[in-house]
């Protein structure tokens, strides 16, 4: 089954950072631009942030822009989304997608390939 992988997220304090990878199966990581989402409890899924394909150009939401950063690494079929300066509003489940679009959409419903999620938890 063509999916991602996840690890990472958890649980830190207002202020702190975390990590999350995201390991490609089943599908050719180097075709499809990436995603990264969010859905926070009772809330819809939101775009975070999105890499091209060749990890050359990024985008990322005002919620997020300047304190998360995502990268690939191709070879590896890996995705490293990095958060820091945590905010308690930025608690949610996390998500990597993969998309066949360029540039990266930021609806979801363009992804194809999905991750089972990570938990996010910013709490003092």
């Amino acid at each position: 089954q063509a999916r991602f992988v996840e690890s990472g997220g958890g649980l830190v304090q207002p202020g702190g950072s975390l990590r999350h990878s995201c390991a490609a199966s089943g599908f050719r990581l180097a075709l499809h631009t990436i995603g990264w989402f969010r859905q926070a409890a009772g809330k819809e899924r939101e775009f975070v942030a999105g890499v091209s394909w060749n990890g050359v150009a990024s985008d990322y939401s005002d919620a997020v822009r300047g304190r998360f950063t995502i990268s690939r690494d191709n070879a590896k079929k890996t995705v490293s989304p990095r958060m820091s300066r945590l905010k308690p509003e930025d608690t949610a489940v996390y998500y990597c997608a993969a998309s066949a679009a360029h540039p990266p959409p930021t609806s979801p419903r363009w992804y194809g390939y999905w991750g089972q999620g990570t938990q996010v938890t910013v709490s003092s």
